[in-house]
Order: structure tokens, then sequence, then C-alpha cells
């Protein structure tokens, strides 16, 4: 029999309201305990909360869920009372004291998972609705929340499975035609499942992005402009901006969106060789930034008339394999005009971060560098685990249809499909370690 859990389940600290929830075998013994009587099923009923002598701890409204109807799919007991820190924590140490122990992180929705109330995206999805920082991204994760992303994976695998099923039955027929199996139709089946992998890897990635948002590193010289760039960026003045060489000698962090998609932006100290110890310091961090970043922002004073003569090598010296847009800076100066050319490997962008021209074209071109679309109406809630397993599947669903037309060893082909839906399993826990679902529940609040 499995314990029975107990937390506060509203934020920490002073408030109107605060909320102490019970799940388990035990909730109505403790309920008769703490109440009088256990309540009437999904039924708000105003009530005492006693101690053990029956002296009154507070005054509040009592729900009582009875398995399997709950969140959890066990007995569930919530409490709310009055929000102050020691109210909530003698109602806790009340229930504590009848044999609960306090849940851990995530718990509650892990037990939903285990009793089959939801899966392992749909609890997910609900720790990012709590997490969600733009409207965007919430409607995403409530889509994700209802079923619908679990429900696109799980009709993924039926046509997985319906391959299967043609290509064993040949496997143990194999002197029977099947019609299945000829070109036209296999190519068409198949065509149908990438077409059905495209479009949910889409909008799981859109839905990744509005979780997680683009990491943006700005890198260069001292005073190409990377602070005003900041500044411009963000709306506000939350670097400092003057004439001296290497004002920055730490790493600025800011947050805007962009659209509904999440920016958080890097501002580094400036590249050179560094004058004393914290400024080293501070490049090293530059270059440590710059490595985890999803895209830098290379700042380039194009008021200068040598800026382009040694671009290449500045470039070169940057870590490698991180996406580059260079920034040329300062076309006020320069007298230039706001432009984009993404034409090349390494897209330019001319700005200017003191009037603002040409600072539409720069976020315009973050958005297109990620593949993030305005319309995010398709967006299901995702993370870079769920990103990861589709594509993982697709190519091994690629793989097989390789192996089938270059081979036609249909046990390779089954297999590679087989291996592609347990892939497709991982996202909602159907093909999951413990370790990993301990690490998925053990990331969400605690009450939840």
């Amino acid at each position: 029999m499995p314990d029975t859990i107990v937390a506060i389940a509203s934020p920490a600290g002073r408030g109107a309201v605060g909320v102490i929830r019970v799940s388990g075998p035990e909730v109505p013994r403790i309920a008769a305990a703490v109440l009088g009587a256990l309540p009437p099923p999904r039924l708000a009923r105003l009530t005492r909360f006693v101690d053990a002598h029956g002296a009154t701890l507070d005054h509040g409204l009592a729900l009582y869920f009875p398995a399997p109807a709950s969140f959890t799919g066990e007995h569930v007991l919530e409490m709310q009372g009055h929000g102050g820190a020691v109210v909530m924590d003698s109602l806790l140490q009340r229930v504590l004291a009848l044999g609960c122990r306090l849940a851990r992180p995530g718990e509650f929705s892990e037990r939903a998972f285990l009793n089959g109330k939801l899966d392992v995206a749909q609890a997910e999805a609900i720790a990012d609705l709590i997490d969600a920082g733009t409207a965007a991204a919430a409607r995403a994760a409530v889509r994700s929340m209802q079923g619908e992303f679990s429900a696109r994976i799980q009709a993924l695998q039926a046509q997985l499975t319906e391959l299967r099923v043609y290509v064993e039955a040949a496997i143990d027929f194999p002197d029977e035609e099947i019609d299945f199996l000829s070109g036209s139709a296999l190519s068409g089946r198949l065509a149908r499942v990438f077409a059905a992998f495209d479009a949910i890897r889409e909008a799981a990635r859109q839905g990744a992005l509005l979780r997680e948002g683009l990491t943006v590193v700005i890198a260069g010289f001292p005073n190409a402009g990377k602070s005003s760039l900041l500044n411009r960026l963000v709306g506000d003045d939350v670097a400092i901006v003057t004439d001296v060489p290497g004002t920055t000698r730490d790493l600025l962090r800011h947050q805007v969106h962009l659209d509904g998609m999440p920016l958080n932006i890097v501002d580094t100290a400036g590249l050179r060789t560094a004058g004393d110890v914290v400024e080293e310091e501070g490049i090293r961090r530059a270059k440590a930034e710059m490595q985890r970043a999803d895209r830098v922002l290379y700042v380039v004073d194009a008021s200068r008339p040598d800026h382009g003569a040694t671009l290449t090598s500045e470039l070169a010296a940057l870590p490698p394999g991180v996406p580059v847009t260079v920034v040329l800076n300062k076309i006020d100066l320069a007298g230039a005009d706001a432009s984009l050319d993404d034409s090349d490997a390494i897209p330019r962008v001319a700005v200017s971060a003191r009037t603002g021209n040409g600072i539409d074209l720069l976020r315009t071109h973050l958005k297109s560098s990620v593949g993030y679309r305005d319309i995010e109406s398709g967006a299901l809630s995702a993370r870079r685990r769920h990103l990861d397993a589709l594509s993982r599947a697709a190519d091994l669903v690629r793989s097989a249809a390789d192996i089938l037309a270059t081979t036609h060893a249909f046990e390779l082909f089954a297999e590679d499909l087989r291996l592609a839906q347990r892939a497709l399993g991982e996202i909602t826990g159907e093909f999951t370690s413990e370790d990993l679902l301990g690490e998925i529940f053990g990331s969400f609040c605690i009450g939840k």
C-alpha cells in the first residue's frame, strides 16, 4: 500500500489563502481527525481544522476527492485555510503527526502518471503551464496538458504499427502476395509517416522555443557598441554605456520577449588583450558563455574604416560550432543604411544601436534563424528531450526505408520500426527509465 503524502501546495510566504494537499489511502482517517468528519465528495465545505486536543487551528474550506476520480487517482483531500506561514505549518505538522510523510517534488503528478491519470508528456505540460512566462507559452502548455501532443504521438505510433504488421506478415508468409509491399503503396505510406513526423516536430520545436527561448550572446571588441545594443533590444538602460573601452567587465543577463518567444540576452566583456586580472576573468567568462549560446551576435564598429580587414580572423577566434551573426553597428556614423544579408554562411545585419535603425531587421533575423513563427496556434509545449526522441525516431524510420529500398531485408526494416516506436514511447512515458522519471518529476514544485 502506498504512503499517504502531504504538502503545502500554495507558494511560500504570506498570502490570503494557503492550500494543504493530501493524497493516499489514509485520507479518510486523516480527514475525520482534522475536520471531525469526512466531507462529501467534490463539495466544498466550510469547517474547522483542529489539533490533537480539539483546539481550532484555522477555519477554511475542505474538498474531498475519492479514488479513482481525483488528480492522483488516490483519495485526495485539499484544505484551504488562511495563508500565513505559521498557520500553514501548524496544519502541516498536524497532518504529519497523523502518519503522513512530506511529498517529494512532483510526487502528486508522479502518482497521477503511475495510476494512469495522465502520461509523462501531460505531466511535464502541467509544470510548463506553471512556469509559462508568456500567454503563448501558456496556451501551448494547455494544449499539451489536455493531451494533444500525446494524441499526435500515439497516432504516429499507430502508423508505424500498421507498417510493421504488413512487413512482419511478409516475413511470416513469404510465399503470399502482399499488395502493400509494392513499391508505390509502400512509398506512399512512408511519405505519410514522414509528413506526420515533420508536422509534429515543427509544432514541438515551436513549443520548445516558447518554453526555453533563445540564448543570444553579444560579443565583440571594446567600444563596438555591445552594451548599447543590449539596451536597445531590452528597451531600457540596463547596461552602462561610456566612451571608455572595457566598461563591461562581467556578464550582464536580461530576458525580453520577442513576439512571445523568450530571448535570453547576455552582454559580455570586450574581446581584447586583458589589462588586468578582472578583465581577464571577464573575457574568460565571455568565451565560456559563447560556447553555450544558441547564437552569437558579433558586434563590429562599422564606422571604423578598417572594420572589415580583420573580421575573418576575429570570427575564426570564436568558439567553433556556434552560429554567428555579424552586427555592423554605428551605421549612423558610417553613413550607411540598415540592411540584412543572410545569403552567406555568416549573416550580416547593419544597424544603429544609438538610433534604433535596423533593430527590427535584427529581431526578424533572430526569429527566422531558429524558424520561429509569430502565429503559434499549432505550437505544443515540448522539451529538448522530446525533440531528441522525435529526431531519433525519424532517423530510424528513414534508416528502415533505406534498408528496404536497397536490400529488401524485411527483418531489419521491422526492427528499425520497433526501435522508432520505442523512441516515441519515451515521450509519453511508455518506455522511460526510473532515473529519467525521477529527473522529470524532481524538477516540479513541491505540492504538484
